[in-house]
C-alpha cells in the first residue's frame, strides 16, 4: 500500500506534464499555421483546464491565443491592404446589359458564374453610366471623364480623347510595367499597336455572314482570345498584367430580322419560361413620354423591331437572355483559368457593362435616355484587399462608369491623373470602416448626359441630375423639364413637373434641383 501511495503523485505529475505538453503543441501548431484549427474550440478547451492541473501555464497559453487572435483579426479586417504588390487586373466588360438582367437580382436570368462572383466580392446596386451609348461610355471608361470633358461624340477616327492618350487608363497601365491585353469590341476609333501589348478587335455580329453553319460565335471567340492571353501572352511570372475582355453580346446584330443570335450551347435555356415584362411595357406608358417623342424616334423604331407583338417579344427577350447566359459562361471559364494558375488571389476582377437597355419599358428599346433602365448597369468587384466582413455584401452608393479607371489605377499603385473626374471605389470596401453608411464624403448625386448623334434628329439629347429621392431631367434642345420622385415612383411614370400635382413644396424642390443640376453640369466640363 505504501508503494502505491508514493506512486500516485508521480503518476499525477506525469499526467499533468503530458496534458500541458499536448496543449502547448496544439497552440504552437495553431500559431504557426495561422490558426487553421478552430480557435473557438481551442479557447474553450483551455477554459476547461482543471484547477488542480497547472492553471498558470494554461492561463499563459490562453493569453498567447488571445494576443495572436487579436492581431489576426486586425489583419483580416484590413485584409492586409498595405501590401505594395501590384494587383493583376481583369475587366469583364459586356455590352447593352442593364442592372437587373442578372440572376442575383432577377431569378429568371441564368447567370451562375456572375452570381458566384457577387458572393465572393461586392455587388454595387446603384451603379450607373454617365452616358448611355456604346462608344461614348467606353471613352468615359478609358478617360475617367464625363463626355462634357472628353468630347468624344463620334464613333470613328479622329478620336478627341486620343489627344490625351497618355492620361488614359490603358496607357497608364502599359507605361507602368503592365502587360496589357484587349480582346473584342473597341470603340471609338480603332486600336493600334502602341495602345496595348496584345490586342484583337472585332465586333458587330454574333456569327459572321460566311459562318453559315454557325460554328464560331463571337462570345466563344472572346473567351478563346482571353484564355490565349492568360495562357500564352501575359508575360513573365513577375510582370503584372491587365486584361480587358470586351464582349459584344448581348448587343443586338444591327439590321437583321432576329436581332439576337445566341450560341448553340444556350439555345435550350428559357424554353419552358414565359419571361415577365416590366409594368411600363405598355402603350399607356409610351403615351406619357414627352410630346416630342414620335414614332420615328430611333428607340421607338427599335421597339417595333423587337417588342410590338407578344410572341415576337418573348422570342427576342429569350434570345437576349441566352446571349447574357453565354457571356456568363465565358466569364466563368476565364475566372476558372485564373484559379488554375493560382492568380485569383493576386487579381482585381471587375464585371460591368457599357450601358443599360430598354426591354420595352416606356414603349422604347435600346438605351440613350435617362430612365433607370437605360443608365443603371451591373457592377461586381472582387478585390483581394477587400475587407473580409464585406465580402458577399451589397453597396448602394452611387458608383459610376468614370470611377472604373481611378479604381484600377489605384489597385496598380499608379497615380490618378488630374484630368480624371471619377473616384477610387476601393474606399467603399477595402478598409475597416468601409461600407455604404461609413463614408459620408461619397457622392449624393450625379450628372448624366446624352448628347445625341450628330445630324440625327431621331436621337434627342438629354441631361439629368440623379439623387436617391429625386431625378430631374432636362431636354436641352426642347427646354423641357421632368421631375420624378424615385422612392414612390420607381418606374418614372408620374412627372411631378406637369401632371397636376405641382404644389408649393414641389415648386421649391424643383427650383433647388435646377440650381444643383446647373452646378453639376458645369463641374462635368
Amino acid at each position: 500500500m505504501a508503494e502505491s501511495n508514493e506512486a500516485q503523485p508521480r503518476m499525477l505529475w506525469r499526467r499533468r506534464f503530458a496534458y500541458i505538453t499536448i496543449v502547448f503543441l496544439i497552440v504552437l501548431y495553431a500559431v504557426v499555421s495561422n490558426f487553421l484549427i478552430n480557435k473557438q474550440m481551442l479557447k474553450e478547451f483551455l477554459d476547461n483546464v482543471p484547477n488542480d492541473y497547472s492553471q498558470p501555464v494554461a492561463d499563459a497559453l490562453r493569453d498567447l491565443v488571445s494576443s495572436v487572435d487579436e492581431e489576426t483579426s486586425t489583419d483580416e479586417e484590413n485584409n492586409n491592404g498595405s501590401s505594395d504588390k501590384k494587383l493583376n487586373i481583369l475587366l469583364l466588360y459586356a455590352d447593352d446589359w442593364r442592372f437587373d438582367s442578372v440572376g442575383y437580382l432577377n431569378p429568371e436570368v441564368h447567370t451562375p458564374a456572375l452570381n458566384r462572383l457577387a458572393t465572393e466580392g461586392m455587388l454595387f446596386t446603384e451603379n450607373a453610366v454617365t452616358t448611355s451609348i456604346c462608344w461614348i461610355s467606353r471613352a468615359c471608361l478609358a478617360t475617367g471623364q464625363h463626355y462634357a470633358r472628353h468630347q468624344t461624340i463620334g464613333i470613328d477616327d479622329p478620336v478627341p480623347f486620343h489627344k490625351h492618350w497618355n492620361d488614359t487608363l490603358f496607357a497608364k497601365l502599359k507605361d507602368n510595367g503592365y502587360v496589357t491585353g484587349m480582346v473584342g469590341k473597341w470603340q471609338p476609333g480603332f486600336a493600334t499597336d502602341d495602345m496595348f501589348s496584345h490586342y484583337s478587335q472585332y465586333y458587330g455580329y454574333h456569327y459572321e455572314e460566311d459562318d453559315v453553319e454557325r460554328k464560331n460565335h463571337i462570345t466563344d471567340q472572346n473567351e478563346r482570345d482571353a484564355l490565349d492571353f492568360l495562357q500564352n501572352r501575359r508575360g513573365n511570372a513577375g510582370e503584372p498584367f491587365a486584361l480587358f475582355v470586351n464582349f459584344f453580346a448581348p448587343h443586338h446584330h444591327d439590321w437583321t430580322e432576329e436581332q439576337y443570335y445566341p450560341q448553340k450551347s444556350t439555345e435550350h435555356l428559357y424554353n419552358d419560361k414565359n419571361i415577365t415584362f416590366g409594368p411600363t411595357c405598355t402603350e399607356e406608358a409610351w403615351e406619357k413620354m414627352p410630346p416630342f417623342f414620335d414614332e420615328e424616334n430611333d428607340a421607338r423604331i427599335r421597339w417595333r423591331d423587337r417588342f410590338d407583338e407578344p410572341s415576337k417579344a418573348q422570342r427576342m427577350i429569350k434570345n437576349y437572355f441566352r446571349l447574357i447566359s453565354g457571356v456568363d459562361m465565358a466569364c466563368g471559364k476565364i475566372i476558372e483559368e485564373l484559379e488554375k494558375q493560382n492568380l485569383i488571389d493576386d487579381t482585381l476582377i471587375v464585371f460591368t457593362t457599357d450601358n443599360g437597355y430598354y426591354l420595352g419599358e416606356h414603349g422604347l428599346a435600346d438605351k440613350w435616355y435617362a430612365h433607370q433602365e437605360s443608365i443603371k448597369v451591373p457592377l461586381i468587384i472582387k478585390d483581394p484587399r477587400m475587407n473580409k466582413n464585406l465580402i458577399g455584401t451589397r453597396n448602394d452608393e452611387f458608383t459610376l462608369s468614370i470611377d472604373l479607371a481611378p479604381t484600377m489605377l489605384q489597385a496598380a499603385g499608379i497615380d490618378i491623373p488630374d484630368r480624371m473626374q471619377g473616384t477610387d471605389m476601393s474606399q467603399l470596401y477595402q478598409f475597416k470602416d468601409s461600407g455604404a453608411n461609413a463614408n459620408e464624403a461619397w457622392r449624393r448625386s450625379f450628372y448624366y448626359e446624352y448628347p445625341g448623334i450628330i445630324n440625327n434628329r431621331h436621337h434627342i439629347p438629354v441631361q439629368a441630375l440623379v439623387q436617391k429621392d429625386f431625378k430631374y431631367i432636362y431636354w436641352p434642345g426642347k427646354d423641357y423639364e421632368e421631375l420624378f420622385h424615385l422612392p414612390t415612383d420607381h418606374y418614372e411614370e408620374r412627372d411631378l413637373a406637369r401632371n397636376g400635382t405641382m404644389n408649393e413644396t414641389i415648386a421649391v424642390i424643383l427650383e433647388d434641383l435646377r440650381d444643383t443640376f446647373k452646378k453639376a453640369r458645369e463641374a462635368a466640363f
